[in-house]
């Protein structure tokens, strides 16, 4: 398998669905992570598929202690004051490798595992779900303890799923997926993963902005049924957060959107949240990044 690899990705709807076959895990507020393992070290992945390992470098000492040739995907989450923090995560990932090592010292991080794509170099991604599942709990069994690599919560019982979604809010767990225990491991976004989500958000890829790279004004996002779009002015916040990447993001000229709206072309990598409820429209509201 090559770095990187591309992730499974669930499919966003207003309710679990219930029946035989179907598991549900908590959906954690952090920074999706792929774990490789390899020969002589580890290297940790971003989403997009960048190389994070220097942000997360705790997790990646942590997975020093795992076999050779395993390559794992879950979250790399912060706790800080006992709640899953979505922006401490964001300034760790936003950092450079030595503030990063400092925010580390602070608030170790987690990293919450939810499935294994490789064990002993051997591609297990078309095994079933509950195969996959059993082999990662066997795997994390095997690590010393105290150890921050940890297996995600799940259960075949709907009700509490549901009961977890309605009830863990206030510590930081965003919403439940869904999974068909019999399903493979697929890239992309499927039906047989499915999530919901305290926030009615979907995720869209920046591919480009306005303004300048150290003041990006508003982003173009690619959303999830392909159309790009413009988004509303950025906050102060989040313009600093985005020009972190612009600044070294290779560009590629100038484009418009079928509405006319024109961006700076950029290989930005970034994937950001976005209004659900604003994509029917030509300008989105970005939340934050992913």
């Amino acid at each position: 398998m090559e770095f990187p690899v591309p992730v499974a990705l669930a499919e966003l709807v207003p309710r679990l669905p219930a029946g035989p076959g179907w598991w549900y895990e908590i959906k954690l507020d952090g920074h999706r992570t792929v774990l490789w393992r390899l020969e002589d070290t580890v290297q940790l992945q971003a989403r997009s598929g960048r190389d994070v390992t220097a942000s997360w470098m705790d997790l990646a000492l942590a997975g020093m202690e795992l076999p050779s040739g395993v390559l794992l995907d879950g979250e790399a989450v912060v706790v800080v004051e006992g709640r899953i923090s979505f922006e401490a995560a964001q300034s760790r990932a936003a950092s450079g490798p030595a503030r990063a090592r400092k925010l580390a010292e602070e608030h170790p991080a987690l990293y919450v595992v939810w499935d294994v794509l490789q064990l002993a170099g051997t591609d297990v991604r078309w095994r079933p779900y509950e195969w996959r599942r059993a082999a990662m709990l066997d795997l994390l069994a095997g690590l010393p303890l105290p150890s921050p690599i940890q297996a995600v919560s799940a259960t075949d019982d709907v009700e509490v799923a549901q009961a977890w979604y309605e009830s863990l809010e206030p510590s930081g767990v965003e919403g439940v997926v869904a999974k068909l225990g019999a399903s493979p491991y697929r890239p992309g976004r499927s039906s047989v993963w499915k999530k919901v989500r305290h926030a009615e958000t979907v995720d869209g890829e920046v591919v480009g902005f306005t303004g300048a790279p150290l003041r990006p004004r508003s982003l173009a996002v690619r959303l999830p049924d392909g159309r790009t779009a413009v988004s509303q002015r950025l906050g102060a916040r989040l313009a600093a957060q985005v020009a972190a990447y612009l600044v070294t993001a290779p560009v590629a000229g100038r484009a418009r959107t079928a509405s006319g709206d024109p961006y700076t072309v950029a290989e930005t990598g970034l994937m950001v949240e976005v209004l659900a409820g604003t994509t029917r429209h030509a300008v989105v509201t970005v939340t934050r990044l992913r």
